[in-house]
């Protein structure tokens, strides 16, 4: 059996230094010892390499072995059933014996291995700590202070009676995860930390996600030498993920940091507010230090004591600009301002507009306009800040205290202001409040720019811990979370002013438009009216002496001069019939007639009888059965049938007698022209000359004519008038056919026109 350390030994770069894998550090504290156990077999798959100093087995012993030959029955027993509810360790070690001595272990699973760390258990140290008492000192830590720094303070201070530190700090996060020491407690021999910021090189990404998933981490003797964990060598790369673990030994890095402070042993406990890693309590002490698991559980205690304060302390400190930004908001909302350009001025200049967010200044963007109050930058700028915030916001919401960071090419417009909130108006408009630069000193414990020190040796954390002051410029003061509340609301309610405006705009539009088409129609119709009448009496007149030089018989005329009258006669008839035709076409437009029930039918024989005439002379046969009654206007649908019926016998094929048939749908049809509406469908179908498929849509047109003047007579409004009498009951027309194969012209009329169904 070939056995391993998995201690992992890789050298420690700048390029490799941000994902230094400290979860699996291949090795443990001394002042316990680690089993790994088999989740299948209970058999021991890893162990540190002080097992002798404790159980008196070394690991080449345990390694293969199970826990139950090992260790008994007795243990396997008290093991399996803490396996059964693992929750159960955050409240409380479980006591095992081996070889006669009492450990306290804390057991948790990484993959397939149950990983087992124990510490001996000495009875003359263990005081367990007060549940009551501590749940008191809570509770008198909530009713004695009114804001989040006091409530550290005092967490601090408990913190340090507890467990006995020489240091404890309550160490928050910014936005960089730069930290700053929000609260301290300290001997009183000792420099006072309070108030130093820290960079965020200090604690990398890698130990932050571990401080999400370990909540405590405890470094007893930062001296001490590291144990190796051994395995058996089965399977290549083998190792063993560390991250939930009480013993993991520590990055050298972290460990020489905390040396070059003179730290001799440290206690962290993770802060999780919202699922983020919100700050530490970091206890310090300059001499080796160990805690009894009940001692940790009370300092743990303390720390989820604050995070579940964290939202209500910050609540009672932002109440009161809440409360003055809803007043502000309030008032401007109750502002009765009409919808017109000029109420974005009025608004602009209110100084309530600015107290909703605690501006210095502010800019309403609306097409060509800049509506501006307070400290704003140029009106250009603001152009240029808004075609810029609406490309990268992508319509949405944006707020930032260093505007620089964004846009480091417009330092001008940043020297002004470097704070903004920005909200996106429809069309691509904007509202944009601001805050000057506000430069601020920043104390550091040490130099932010040297946290890691290369040498010929390799990487170093910095050994000056000296105070180090930075002055910070092109930044305003952070916006808090009801400035940002307050803004978004107003942003909402200046949209609907905006779209108030906006409709009112394209109503007005459209009522003028309306006025001047009105205005227009009537001209039209007054020109149409009056030219259709002059007309005729010339018309007439032409058509009277034509007439009567074509009756005088006793008058021998040339054949030319015959024909040259007989052809004025044609056209003055045909001019006649278009402006008659005319005169129909328009007045179906302005048609006033009440709509009522029709029976198809009866109108198609009272159309009939007044064709008989025409029917006879061009001996056409005609049948129709089945026609539904609908919702319409008697006159128009006579004229409608006439106008078809016409069409038909007008263009009957010479070399067969004419049939025309007239049907419906046996039940209502839906018309996809007509938005899929449910229609009744008349068929006029006919056996005369047709037309070819691709003139079906041009034969509605008005005016439009597929034969010359001298073959068929007819002025082209026909079919037109027809459209317009459909388009009148809400239908539609169409026409399908074939040359020398006749045609059909189909009729959709809804079955529900003006609110009335059809019967």
């Amino acid at each position: 059996m070939n056995i391993k350390d998995i201690v992992n030994r890789d050298r420690i770069t700048l390029t490799n230094c941000e994902h230094e894998p400290i979860h699996i550090p291949g090795s443990i504290q001394p002042h316990g010892f680690l089993i790994g156990i088999k989740t299948d077999e209970f058999t021991i798959d890893f162990c540190s390499g002080n097992c002798t100093d404790f159980i008196g087995i070394g690991h080449n012993q345990l390694l293969g072995k199970t826990f139950r030959e090992t260790f008994g029955q007795e243990n396997e027993t008290a093991l399996t059933a803490y396996i059964a509810d693992l929750s159960r360790q955050s409240a409380a070690p479980l006591r095992l014996t081996f070889n006669g001595q009492c450990f306290g272990c804390s057991i948790h699973q990484s993959g397939s291995v149950y990983i087992l760390e124990a510490e001996p258990h000495a009875p003359d140290r263990d005081k367990l700590v007060d549940a009551y008492t501590q749940t008191i000192q809570f509770v008198s830590y909530m009713n004695s202070t009114s804001t989040l720094k006091e409530l550290c303070a005092l967490v601090a201070h408990g913190t340090r009676e507890i467990t006995g530190y020489d240091r404890v700090m309550v160490y928050r996060f910014d936005q960089e995860y730069n930290g700053e020491v929000f609260a301290e407690s300290c001997r009183e021999d000792l420099e006072p930390f309070l108030g130093l910021h820290y960079p965020h090189t200090d604690i990398p990404v890698q130990a932050r996600e571990l401080y999400l998933k370990n909540l405590l981490r405890l470094i007893v003797d930062i001296h001490y030498e590291p144990v190796p964990i051994y395995t058996i060598d089965d399977v290549p790369g083998k190792n063993l993920d560390l991250s939930l673990s009480v013993l993991r030994s520590t990055s050298p890095i972290h460990v020489e940091y905390l040396a070059n402070m003179g730290v001799g042993a440290t206690l962290t406990i993770s802060l999780i507010h919202n699922g983020k890693l919100w700050g530490l309590i970091a206890c310090h002490h300059y001499s080796p230090k160990n805690l009894t698991p009940e001692i940790k559980l009370a300092a743990q205690l303390q720390g989820q004591f604050i995070t579940s304060q964290i939202d209500l302390r910050q609540s009672n400190e932002e109440y009161e600009i809440a409360r003055k930004a809803n007043l502000a908001l309030e008032k401007l909302t109750g502002f009765n301002l009409p919808p017109v350009a000029e109420s974005f001025k009025i608004i602009s200049i209110s100084p309530e507009l600015l107290k909703l967010c605690n501006a210095a200044g502010v800019s309403i963007c609306i097409g060509e306009n800049i509506y501006k109050n307070g400290l704003t930058p140029k009106d250009e700028d603001i152009r240029l800040l808004s075609d810029w915030f609406l490309n990268y916001s992508n319509d949405a919401a944006f707020h930032t205290d260093k505007l620089i960071h964004f846009l480091p090419g417009i330092g001008q417009i940043c020297s002004t202001v470097s704070g903004v909130i920005c909200h996106s108006l429809s069309g691509g408009n904007s509202i944009i409040w601001y805050r000057p630069e506000t430069q601020s000193e920043v104390h550091w414990g040490g130099d932010p720019n040297k946290a890691i020190i290369r040498d010929t040796n390799g990487l170093h954390p910095r050994n000056s811990f000296n105070l180090w002051k930075q002055i910070v410029k092109d930044r305003s003061k952070p916006w808090l979370r009801p400035e940002l509340n307050t803004a978004a609301n107003y942003a909402h309610s200046l949209q609907k002013q905006l779209s108030m405006m906006l409709l009112s705009n394209e109503e007005e539009k459209y009522r003028n438009l309306n006025e001047i088409l009105k205005e227009t129609n009537a001209e039209l119709e007054n020109i149409n009216w009056i030219s259709t009448h002059d007309l005729q009496e010339p018309l007439r007149k032409i058509q009277l002496i034509g007439s009567r030089l074509l009756s005088k018989e006793d008058e021998q005329l040339s054949d030319s001069v015959l024909d040259g009258l007989t052809r004025i006669q044609n056209s003055a008839h045909r001019m006649q019939t278009l402006l008659v035709d005319i005169l129909k076409y328009t007045r179906i437009k302005n048609t006033e007639a009440v709509f009522e029930t029709v029976d198809l039918n009866a109108i198609l024989e009272d159309t009939l009888a007044d064709l008989k005439e025409m029917i006879r002379e061009k001996n056409a046969g005609l049948t129709f059965h089945g026609l539904p009654k609908i919702i319409g206007i008697p006159f128009l649908l006579r004229q409608l049938f006439s106008n078809i019926l016409l069409n038909s016998l007008k263009y009957a094929s010479p070399d067969r007698e004419t049939t025309i048939s007239v049907t419906a749908s046996e039940n209502p049809i839906s018309v996809p022209a007509l938005r899929g509406r449910l229609c009744w469908a008349i068929y006029f179908q006919d056996n005369g000359i047709g037309f070819e498929p691709q003139y079906a849509d041009n034969i509605f047109n008005i005016f439009t004519r597929l034969h010359a003047h001298g073959e068929y007579k007819g002025s082209g409004v026909g079919l037109a008038l027809c459209k317009k009498i459909m388009q009148t009951h809400q239908g539609g027309i169409s026409a399908s056919g074939m040359p020398d194969a006749g045609a059909t012209i189909t009729l959709y009329f809804p079955c529900d026109v003006h609110g009335t169904n059809a019967l």
